[in-house]
């Protein structure tokens, strides 16, 4: 009784916390999905000339993702919204049984709140965002990889045509000679691109010509959300070629880290390295540091990570600032990610493998062993 008392506690604080923070976001994300959906499908409009609710807020994504999340855009907002929360709780779910295993039922739960303090996740559930279901993608190949599926990749190229940042897990299949699973997900992605051309040729050509390097629809680089290296540089006003040393210093390090790896540790670091190059790392985005966290040993350093997650300090300097403090503060999130980067190495295992059986002879080459 005082188990179920306590995760009842926990749930319950958990839950009034989501729901009253400040930094509740009111699903504006899936607002936007859902106006743009409409606007092209049931409107006739053109996708990506989409503005939501007079803001400079449009569709960014790929032409498949608008397909992949129309179900949403179709049924009244209170059933989206719905929808939207029971896909990103089930996804959290899955993923904590594959990381945390047999664990005893309470300690499962209380870890599960655990989660969803963190701010990257958080921000996921109540913007309606969808990067915790992409983390399930490439979690189910990371899965099939071990267990030999001839399938496995396809995961990773699903969530690169929804949407173009999991695009960097195909560099993690090349480095470690997952040669097979490059071309899954690489036909994978292509396959569904071209579909997607097929049904919807103009949305398709605006995209890939023209959406796609128009920088000002994702909003400045200098924002304090963009916890990425780009955003270091922008925000700490340093020439843009030093943008590109700390991405060639992160690739490097990874590089390093993640040959001969295992395929949940490589996993891990690559999610890592996606927040930390990608030119824009949206807080929700760092959910991909996930599998990393669930990679330390330490609980102190654990604890005190996550602690910094949780905190929304960044938000301190939404408005800028400048000086040491500033520099630091304003860029707390990155400095997690290279931490993690710095800390997870080719030794350390997540605490069951994820349970799955290693594929005859993957660990004869070392990867999954």
């Amino acid at each position: 009784m005082r188990k179920i008392l306590l995760v009842a506690a926990a749930a319950a604080a958990t839950g009034t916390f989501l729901v009253t923070v400040p930094l509740f976001r009111h699903f504006f994300d899936l607002d936007v999905y859902r106006g743009a959906i409409r606007w092209w499908l049931l409107d006739g409009g053109r996708l990506y000339d989409f503005r939501f609710d007079g803001t400079v807020y449009g569709f960014t994504y790929p032409p498949f993702a608008a397909l992949v999340l129309s179900p949403l855009a179709l049924p009244p907002r209170p059933v989206a919204v719905t929808l939207s929360l029971l896909a990103n709780a089930a996804a959290v779910v899955v993923l904590l049984r594959w990381w945390l295993g047999a664990r005893p039922w309470w300690i499962t739960a209380l870890i599960g709140c655990a989660v969803l303090l963190l701010e990257p996740v958080r921000d996921t559930f109540s913007f309606g965002q969808v990067n915790l279901l992409l983390v399930l993608l490439v979690g189910l190949d990371t899965r099939a990889m071990k267990r030999g599926r001839r399938w496995a990749g396809a995961g990773i190229g699903l969530a690169a045509a929804i949407k173009l940042t999991p695009a960097v897990f195909v560099l993690w299949l090349l480095v470690t000679r997952r040669f097979r699973a490059v071309a899954v997900a690489a036909g994978t992605a292509a396959g569904a691109t071209i579909l997607t051309a097929v049904a919807a040729p103009e949305a398709s050509r605006v995209f890939w010509t023209s959406a796609l390097w128009d920088t000002s629809r994702v909003g400045r680089t200098a924002y304090v959300s963009n916890q990425s290296l780009r955003g270091v540089v922008a925000r700490l006003d340093l020439d843009p070629r030093w943008w590109v040393l700390l991405v060639v210093a992160a690739l490097v390090c990874w590089y390093v880290r993640v040959r001969g790896t295992d395929a949940v540790t490589g996993c891990a670091l690559t999610g890592v390295l996606a927040c930390l190059i990608s030119p824009v790392t949206w807080v929700h985005h760092l959910v991909w540091l996930l599998p990393a966290l669930f990679l330390v040993r330490r609980f102190a350093v654990l604890a005190t990570l996550w602690f910094v997650l949780c905190s929304s300090v960044v938000w301190i300097w939404w408005a800028g600032g400048s000086g040491p403090l500033a520099a630091v503060g304003a860029n707390a999130y990155v400095v997690v990610a290279v931490i993690l980067l710095m800390l997870i190495s080719p030794g350390v295992r997540a605490v069951d493998k994820w349970r799955s059986p290693v594929a005859p002879g993957v660990a004869r080459h070392g990867r999954d062993s």
